[in-house]
């Protein structure tokens, strides 16, 4: 229900933004506006989406909890998202979310109503070896005297 209002809300406040902001100062000014956010919005995201990426790995390799770096990540892609649609609304809510403390705002709002139930570092799938050039990984199948006709190929002995 939430979802159905904002897709049917969201267009239509940017719609009357942009009456109303075109009505002030004009077309042309209105649209140089939302491109140039758009621009600028750009550039800072891909700072931030760096710094984050540089706190994720940190993160992984001092083992710690690395949910706060992806959560940071993932409102500045969000924010981008916005960025890249049109309109006064969007632009203003990505480019909060490109401030670091409104994302940590909204990062403890959000942890407070989200309960963890456990976190573990380290894999337990098979171990994986090293790369080694040497080694040729596949598979294979016998071929007894008793498995039908055979014919001399060039990847077979005679």
């Amino acid at each position: 229900m939430w979802l159905l209002l904002a897709l049917v809300a969201i267009p239509m406040i940017e719609i009357a933004l942009f009456i109303k902001v075109g009505g002030l100062i004009g077309l042309w000014p209105t649209l140089g506006i939302v491109v140039l956010t758009a621009v600028a919005g750009s550039s800072l995201m891909r700072v931030q989406g760096a710094r984050a990426l540089s706190g994720l790995r940190a993160s992984l390799n001092d083992l710690r909890d690395p949910t706060e770096p992806i959560a940071q990540g993932a409102l500045i892609l969000l924010a981008g998202a916005l960025l890249v649609l049109p309109g006064f609304l969007t632009d203003t809510i990505g480019l909060l979310l490109l401030i670091p403390p409104v994302r940590r705002a909204i990062l403890r709002h959000v942890a407070a109503r989200v309960r963890v139930e456990g976190f573990a570092a380290g894999g337990t799938g098979p171990r994986q070896e090293p790369w080694r050039p040497e080694v040729i990984d596949g598979e294979f199948f016998e071929i007894g005297p008793d498995d039908g006709p055979r014919r001399p190929s060039g990847w077979t002995r005679h």
